[in-house]
């Protein structure tokens, strides 16, 4: 009977070790930060998506012919239509997101991570740094001579 309330024991240390490792995990900063990464990122893809059917396409759809401009845009098959105007629609869609997206993280963030950089001065070198520096500088000089030398 007692190997039985030990395996039991074990089993609940294991599930209790499991449910803090979960809680560690789940409430680590990096997946909260994750979590309301997505949140804006869906907001922005609405944000854009509204931009892209409300405002940009039907601009295009003045300048294109027809009553519907390129939602009209069909393509006949038989007795069958296949609508490749809402499918252009999407894929302007996509590149102004994915532009968007490009410009904000490659060239915003980009040049925010350049500026941190510039404003986070390197901190002064310790004594023993600098000897060590000393130290290698001899060393490259000295090998520079014995390597045109052979």
């Amino acid at each position: 009977m007692q190997p039985f309330r030990e395996k039991a024991a074990a089993r609940a240390g294991a599930a209790l070790s499991l449910a803090d490792e979960f809680r560690q995990f789940a409430f680590r900063g990096n997946v909260i930060e994750l979590a309301v990464g997505v949140i804006i990122g869906a907001a922005f893809g609405k944000l854009i998506d509204s931009l892209v059917k409300n405002v940009m396409m039907p601009l295009v759809g003045l300048m294109l012919p027809g009553e519907h401009g390129y939602v009209g845009w069909k393509l006949v098959v038989g007795s069958k239509e296949v609508p490749y105007g809402h499918f252009l629609g999407e894929l302007v869609n996509f590149l102004i997101v994915s532009l968007a997206v490009f410009l904000f993280v490659v060239k915003f963030l980009g040049w925010l991570n350049r500026f941190r950089a510039k404003q986070a001065a390197t901190p002064p070198l310790t004594k023993e740094q600098e000897l060590l520096a000393e130290i290698r500088d001899l060393l490259k000089k000295q090998q520079a001579p014995q390597s045109a030398n052979p």
